[in-house]
């Protein structure tokens, strides 16, 4: 019997598609005579019919189970008398007709919301009505509200949650001080980047008699957004939706009203505020010898840059510690704390991968000026030490308290990916390997073993993919990459909703009581999704006999759904939030058609190699076709394309220059043509898709230095903080894969050059075959 499966319909920019079974791998792939009668995400029952050419299992939809109400957005068109919107999402393979008298205010060329009337047929396309007119595609902020819609993320606040933050005091009041410890003569400070408008977290330190021996007492104070978002109430049930704030460049989606994440809530300088304080001992050596959380009210003495802190640390007599002559010496304790803490870092082998990480900088028209990489300093590493610190102690005062909570937990890498990166490290030469349990200071000591050889970046990279996502969950399983027994978050509830829930958890054991959590709304998509994602990391059972287990209670569930609620939230903003960037790093790049630069080769697939600009840090793909005459096979052990004819390799880290060839706006893609020295370079490529006219420079080649660091001036908000010293959680770039680029399209990659990329491919394919003549058949 033929299998049979039910999964989701995941479109591809082709036309082709997959039914993506629950466990999360693409089982069952879909031609475009298909695909005509389902839409990217419904929910089908279907069956393996063949197996197509390159051995794939083909299958045709046998039912539609679910057919999930979806807007789709895209720009209107008026084509031989007939108004349709063409999807800005490729993946729904087909326009949208609509009839006359359901454009609405809609303009020809305007980026609109659609709701569908009629689903589509194996004979007819989808029937819909403009539901909203978002704008002009080049309207400033179109790439957000696009992203905001197509990713479903909450961007407008209840009626009701408004009201219920206007209604709340603008300063703190004498009966909020009731119950709370004082520390306004306690100078408290903030440290944050330039551009941050809300401070949720304080810290100070002096030194301390830890046990018998010297130490340091840290406070790190955080907003107490508790005390004013109640369990259960408006502004609650909006938070719990959105899960998360949303960083866009330029523009932040926050999770609380403004009134809250940048007004009360806000650790401002100089004004009265509550907070809930991590008080802790910490010892010479680094470790937490006791700790002790309670509500406080607390009075913020300065407001600090990273940039302003690293200096005054550098030079304690220099013009920024003459400014600041008063918090110098706590700043210097601050200093001795964050180098005992990184002795405990190192002690438990935590793993510490220094990445490149990038901001885009936006002019007021929310065009890219620049891309820069950003700066983390001595200031940057402290506060995350901090920050680290407190959650810790968090997660434990929770687990001794035995009261349900959310904890941050990072599973060590699957069986797969261990099979994987043993092969790659040999295959490399690389001394050291994994133990079949491996322990994360085992991936820090091949990271320091292969620090100084030539390809550190291409095995770093390596070993970071290995690593499983975070998520949040009430069953502590420890956190891999910090090597935390237990870990939680706790130091940013303005921003993130499990820590506001830390925070209650906290509360309710210090009171001697128990929180209940609310009747919280229906999970959406993505909690769907992720939960049958998770599902699929269950171990398989032994052959041992197991005991039986207690079924887990109601509440456990409820805590379990909140988990799987915020982790899959925390991925829909993460891709909203690279949908943004890839439009506007598109955009820029069409300015920059047909000019060459350096990069490095950042990944290697069957299909070619993506690649890294030296002096915009944008990525495109190289593809195949583009390689050379010669057929290239990919080395799954190296991670690497390998010439058969010349032998030339192109693994992660290999430098090379490219000149960029096309870009696709709506497709989010960027290509380059392999440049080779030289080669004479065409004066200018073909006109671009969604290219304005003479938006292409004259020059074909243009030397660019690397744009020097700057401050972060594109968030409103800051960014992971105790997250951001992370670095053993899994990269947010998802792994490469066939969907997400053109595999079966070379004819895709534009061709500036004299011989187009489908005579390239014809000339391979000839010599290939002209190769093969007289050879004896391969078994």
């Amino acid at each position: 019997m033929l299998d049979e499966i039910e999964g989701a319909v995941q479109g591809h920019r082709d036309g082709h598609g997959f039914v993506q079974r629950d466990d999360g791998e693409a089982d069952i792939y879909l031609p475009p005579n298909e695909m005509r009668a389902v839409l990217h995400k419904d929910r089908v029952k279907a069956r393996v019919v063949r197996q197509d050419r390159r051995g794939r299992p083909e299958g045709r939809v046998v039912e539609i189970i679910e057919r999930p109400e979806q807007p789709i957005i895209g720009r209107l068109l008026h084509e031989g008398g007939v108004w349709l919107v063409a999807p800005e999402d490729k993946r729904y393979g087909q326009d949208v007709l609509i009839p006359k008298g359901a454009t609405g205010t809609a303009k020809v060329g305007q980026v609109v919301v659609v709701q569908l009337t009629e689903p589509p047929a194996l004979f007819g396309q989808p029937v819909g009505r403009v539901k909203e007119v978002l704008g002009e595609i080049d309207d400033p902020g179109m790439e957000i509200e696009i992203a905001v819609r197509k990713y479903g993320v909450p961007h407008e606040f209840s009626e009701a949650c408004l009201a219920e933050a206007k209604a709340i005091p603008d300063k703190v009041r004498p009966a909020d001080k009731q119950g709370r410890i004082d520390l306004t003569d306690v100078p408290l400070v903030t440290i944050d980047g330039e551009d941050a408008r809300d401070f949720d977290d304080a810290v100070y330190c002096e030194p301390a008699k830890v046990g018998r021996g010297k130490g340091w007492r840290l406070l790190v104070a955080i907003a107490d957004v508790s005390a004013y978002v109640k369990t259960g109430s408006a502004i609650d049930i909006d938070a719990y939706d959105r899960a998360t704030s949303v960083y866009f460049p330029r523009r932040v989606i926050p999770m609380l009203p403004e009134k809250l994440s940048n007004g009360l809530c806000s650790l401002n300088p100089e004004v009265e505020r509550l907070c809930m304080v991590c008080d802790m001992l910490v010892a010479a050596d680094g470790e937490i010898y006791a700790y002790q959380f309670y509500p406080a009210v607390m009075w913020s003495h300065a407001r600090f840059t990273y940039t302003e802190v690293a200096a005054i640390l550098g030079n304690t007599r220099g013009p920024e510690a003459q400014k600041r002559k008063e918090r110098v010496k706590d700043l210097l304790n601050l200093a001795d704390v964050y180098r005992a803490l990184l002795k405990q870092r190192s002690k438990r082998g935590a793993v510490d991968f220094e990445t490149t990480e990038t901001q885009i900088i936006c002019d007021d028209a929310g065009r890219i000026e620049k891309i820069v990489p950003r700066t983390r300093n001595e200031a940057h590493r402290l506060i995350e030490e901090a920050m680290l610190a407190a959650n810790v102690c968090s997660a434990d005062f929770i687990a001794e308290g035995k009261h349900p909570g959310l904890f941050r937990v990072h599973e060590g890498p699957t069986p797969e990916k261990k099979e994987i990166l043993r092969g790659y490290l040999k295959a490399m030469g690389v001394g050291l390997s994994i133990t079949d349990d491996p322990k994360p200071g085992e991936f820090q000591a091949i990271a320091e073993a292969t620090k100084d050889r030539p390809d550190s970046q291409q095995i770093h990279t390596m070993l970071l993919r290995s690593m499983q996502q975070a998520i949040y969950t009430p069953i502590n399983s420890g956190h891999f990459g910090l090597a935390y027994e237990a870990y939680t978050h706790f130091t940013s509830p303005i921003r993130r909703y499990p820590d506001l829930l830390v925070h209650r958890v906290i509360k309710a054991i210090l009171g001697k009581t128990k929180y209940q959590l609310p009747m919280l709304p229906t999970p959406g998509e993505a909690h769907a999704k992720l939960a049958k994602r998770l599902a699929s990391r269950v171990k398989a059972p032994t052959s041992k006999p197991q005991k039986a287990t207690v079924a887990p209670t109601k509440e456990t569930l409820a805590w379990e759904a909140a988990g799987l609620h915020c982790s899959a939230n925390e991925r829909r903003a993460d891709e909203a939030s690279r949908d943004v960037e890839a439009w506007l790093k598109c955009k820029y790049m069409r300015e920059h058609l047909g000019e060459e630069y350096g990069g490095v080769v950042t990944s290697a697939t069957t299909f070619g190699i993506f690649v890294t600009l030296d002096a915009m840090y944008v990525e495109g793909l190289v593809h195949i076709t583009e390689l050379g005459g010669e057929y290239f096979k990919f080395d799954e052990h190296r991670q690497e394309l390998r010439g058969e004819r010349t032998g030339i390799r192109y693994a992660i880290g290999t430098r090379v220059r490219v000149q960029v060839s096309r870009v696709d706006l709506d497709g989010r893609k960027i290509d380059f043509r392999l440049v080779r020295e030289g080669e004479e370079l065409p004066s200018r490529p073909t006109k671009e898709k969604g290219a304005a006219t003479g938006g292409a420079p004259a020059k074909a080649s243009s030397k660019r230095s690397r744009q020097k660091a700057e401050a972060p001036a594109d968030r409103s908000e800051r960014g992971d903080r105790g997250d951001r010293s992370d670095r053993g959680e899994r990269s947010d770039r998802p792994e490469r894969s066939e969907r997400t680029a053109r595999v079966e399209r070379p004819d895709t990659v534009a061709a500036a050059a004299p011989q187009t990329a489908m005579q390239a491919f014809r000339t391979a394919v000839k010599k290939a075959a002209n190769k093969m003549k007289g050879r004896k058949p391969r078994r």
